[in-house]
């Protein structure tokens, strides 16, 4: 007997990488990209990680900052190549959205990263932004909130990729001399160079549930000091237990835990 064809748009429906369910895709954006059914929390792009925090409409800045090919680099695909992708799969220029605008009332600027843009990595263009970020924050007397979510430092830029982790950590010297509030939200992934620089560097460093975080990742560090690490090693809730992070925040709380949090931190 011939097979039927399934009558069932694609993308209707997504499994949960966590608790493998089969869910309705309207239900589970419905729900912040959070699964329904174990709170498993799905990947989510920069721009809605923006809707999401702020209560209506945003400024975006700086967003025509794009990445040269200083290094002339070639891998399985040139660099220049890859920039036009990342490009035409995010729509943006690099791998950081900046804007400022209002979170429950609170006025602040916020960096959101981009993972669909070469994996988040930190370049030259993402370290200027993040730069810029908190020199508005200090022009403007506002709050700088950043998001995370990046794989590190963009290996296509060598050591200008590099330079922008001291760069960043400088300025970020000036916001707190300036008794300015840093909120540092860590995502799914957070790691290498980001990790070793502004990530971890927040007066609050606020994780999502069950995002990795950390510098070399697990299997290079087993592979590395050859012994099994611990259930959990490198996820919020083991890093929040030992003192690496602050909080661990379900994303549906998130916007009031931060409006919360600045709050306090204005005062």
């Amino acid at each position: 007997m011939q097979e039927q064809e399934s009558r069932v748009p694609e993308g209707l429906w997504v499994k949960c990488s966590s608790c493998k369910e089969i869910l309705y895709r309207k239900d589970v954006v419905a729900n912040l990209s959070v699964c329904p059914k174990c709170a498993f929390h799905f990947r989510i792009s920069a721009g809605e990680r923006l809707s999401l925090l702020f209560d209506d409409e945003w400024e975006q800045f700086d967003d025509d900052l794009a990445s040269a090919d200083p290094l002339k680099f070639k891998d399985t695909k040139p660099y220049a190549l890859r920039l036009k992708e990342g490009k035409a799969k995010t729509d943006s220029w690099d791998a950081l959205i900046a804007a400022v605008g209002a979170i429950s009332g609170i006025k602040t600027v916020v960096g959101a990263m981009e993972y669909g843009f070469i994996g988040g990595s930190m370049g030259v263009v993402v370290g200027e932004k993040v730069t810029r970020c908190v020199e508005r924050a200090l022009r403007d007397r506002l709050p700088l909130v950043v998001i995370s979510c990046s794989g590190g430092a963009r290996m296509m830029e060598g050591a200008l990729s590099l330079m922008q982790m001291a760069k960043i950590s400088a300025a970020l010297g000036r916001l707190d001399e300036a008794r300015l509030p840093f909120l540092s939200l860590l995502t799914d992934p957070t790691t290498g160079g980001v990790t070793a620089s502004f990530a971890m560097l927040g007066d609050l460093n606020i994780a999502e549930p069950g995002a990795l975080i950390g510098f070399a990742g697990p299997r290079v560090i087993e592979q590395t000091i050859r012994e099994k690490l611990p259930a959990g090693f490198q996820r919020s809730e083991f890093l929040v237990e030992h003192g690496m992070v602050d909080m661990v925040v379900d994303r549906r709380e998130l916007k009031d835990t931060i409006a919360r949090c600045l709050r306090l931190l204005l005062n």
